[in-house]
């Protein structure tokens, strides 16, 4: 008698890292170009762009593609985009006036919160490797940050606040991908978000330091685009896995964007970076493969005929 061993793919595995390596570039991009344009416009009306640019974008495509876009729970819909509009600015705030790493490091206090509230609202089940994953992340941020590298800054803690609304996003997020569609979802993100920022652009119009030039263009662009592709990326990899499964491959942020304000900006390179990074890649690993081994199939026996 012998054994063949029948394995599928891992098509939910697999989609969500792709989907979130999708995430990964397009928020990269987003704090790059929201530095870049910040000297030319007020905040608020960044995020009025790229809400405006999200709206015509979705609504084009849903158009096209002859899909509604109902909002089965505007109640969650309305409290979500609220608390994620407060996030909003507030990251973006931090990236002005920070080095970008040390915002990805703060912002990825978010994981340790979205576990939480996940097991408590959601009630996913938290693994031994799920916890793991999120342990080693945070063990790898505080690694990176070390007591008085900037953690006592004003802006610091405005970015820490950002994490928390941040997580409470990624949880209501999570709830509406069941029973909305991902075009649903950023479509009333982005119409809920446009008005607030229009009217928060009026009342607390920004400074800008230098005036609107060609560059800025290219920059705005960016911001529009990749701050859709951000959301599409995320909203999709939480369609297909847990929130606590999804959350810890986005740690991966912190070594890109360093590197990334290394090359344009001259920010410091520390070792330590590297250091936080390697503990939250073993996190990450030992959790993908734990959750390979628990959506694999189990092995199935066949007796091969051998004769009569």
């Amino acid at each position: 008698m012998a054994l063949r061993l029948s394995v599928k793919p891992l098509p939910d595995l697999v989609a969500v890292v792709l989907w979130m390596a999708g995430a990964l570039l397009s928020f990269s991009t987003t704090a790059i170009a929201v530095r870049e344009l910040a000297p030319a416009l007020g905040l608020f009306d960044i995020l009025a762009a790229r809400a405006a640019a999200g709206v015509a974008i979705v609504g084009a495509v849903a158009l096209l593609r002859r899909r509604p876009l109902p909002a089965r729970r505007m109640p969650l819909h309305l409290a979500r985009n609220l608390v994620h509009w407060g996030g909003n600015y507030a990251w973006s705030y931090g990236v002005t006036l920070l080095p970008l790493a040390v915002v990805f490091a703060l912002e990825f206090t978010t994981p340790a919160w979205v576990t939480l509230l996940a097991v408590l609202i959601l009630r996913e089940r938290l693994t031994a490797s799920r916890l793991a994953a999120v342990s080693l992340g945070f063990l790898g941020v505080l690694v990176v940050l070390r007591p008085g590298l900037a953690a006592l800054q004003p802006a610091s803690l405005v970015v820490l606040l950002s994490a928390v609304m941040f997580a409470l996003t990624a949880v209501a997020t999570k709830a509406l991908t069941r029973t909305e569609s991902v075009l649903s979802i950023l479509f009333w993100m982005n119409l809920i978000q446009l008005p607030l920022n229009l009217v928060a652009g009026r009342l607390f119009p920004g400074l800008p330091a230098h005036a609107f030039e060609g560059r800025h263009a290219l920059a705005l662009a960016a911001v529009c685009l990749a701050g859709l592709t951000s959301h599409w990326c995320l909203t999709s990899a939480y369609r297909r896995g847990d929130a606590i499964l999804v959350m810890p491959l986005d740690f991966l942020r912190i070594p890109l964007i360093a590197v990334l304000g290394w090359q344009l900006y001259g920010e410091t390179l520390d070792p330590w970076l590297f250091v936080g990074a390697g503990l939250i890649v073993g996190g990450i690993v030992w959790n993908l493969a734990a959750e390979a081994r628990r959506q694999a199939p189990a092995p199935v026996a066949e007796e091969a005929a051998k004769g009569a």
